[in-house]
């Protein structure tokens, strides 16, 4: 039987691009039959050397004041939604490269924690927050009233976001100063992404990155990784099951 397991924990791993530890894998093994439990999985993991990709440690993002007006905050930790397009969080990040900073803003739907708009450029603009915020208003039909939820850097704040908000009838929220935790599905998104697949990987262009990012998010993320806000499903599969 150990024998059995390693071999099928070690399929399992490596499919998941050692991204998975005992929790999302036992919940993979059990979606393709096989009877494991966490503590049958993390043995095998711990018999063969094999850990999931490790964290390194955040370091956030620190933005110069730049007195434009910010927004309430209207979401307040409160990270539940009972259904889609009710609350969106947004943020940017920054990627490292040979060639320089890519920059990465996204917008996730706070109900299935899916990413549904993003945005990468070699400058951190208005115009990169804006372009993710439009392409989560095109993949969902451009759904009004809307909470979105950002923090105070200046890209949110500007004129241009400000007006795309009031444009489309959505309701801007911002973070407290400097309290990361406002944003925290956003930031956990982030270290996921670094954590899986950048860490570790050396990126000689900003083509390259892209695509990886890419790749991630539409492929990976969204379709496959396994989410515990999502009871084991991806956010692609939670939002399937529960709107059939």
């Amino acid at each position: 039987f150990r024998q059995h397991c390693d071999s099928v924990v070690l399929a399992a791993f490596t499919r998941s691009k050692q991204r998975y530890g005992a929790p999302r894998l036992t919940d993979e093994l059990r979606a393709q039959g096989y009877p494991f439990n966490v503590k049958t999985v993390a043995a095998s993991l711990r018999r063969q050397g094999l850990r999931a990709k490790a964290s390194r440690k955040f370091s956030p993002v620190s933005y110069r004041a730049h007195g434009l007006p910010v927004s309430e905050n209207l979401l307040e930790q409160d990270f539940y939604a009972s259904g889609p397009n009710q609350k969106w969080a947004g943020d940017i990040t920054y990627l490292r490269t040979d060639e320089g900073w890519l920059y990465l803003a996204v917008v996730i739907d706070l109900w299935s924690r899916a990413v549904i708009g993003w945005s990468m450029s070699p400058r951190m603009t208005a115009q990169l927050a804006c372009d993710a915020l439009q392409m989560a208003l095109w993949r969902r039909k451009r759904p009004r009233n809307i909470i979105v939820h950002t923090d105070r850097g200046g890209q949110y704040c500007s004129a241009d976001y400000q007006a795309q908000l009031k444009r489309h009838n959505l309701r801007g929220s911002m973070s407290a100063k400097g309290c990361c935790y406002d944003n925290a599905c956003v930031e956990s998104f982030f270290h996921s992404l670094k954590v899986e697949c950048i860490h570790g990987e050396h990126f000689i262009s900003r083509e390259i990155m892209r695509a990886t990012v890419f790749n991630y998010i539409e492929c990976d993320y969204n379709r496959w990784r396994r989410h515990s806000w999502c009871g084991g499903l991806s956010p692609e599969q939670f939002e399937n099951k529960n709107l059939a």
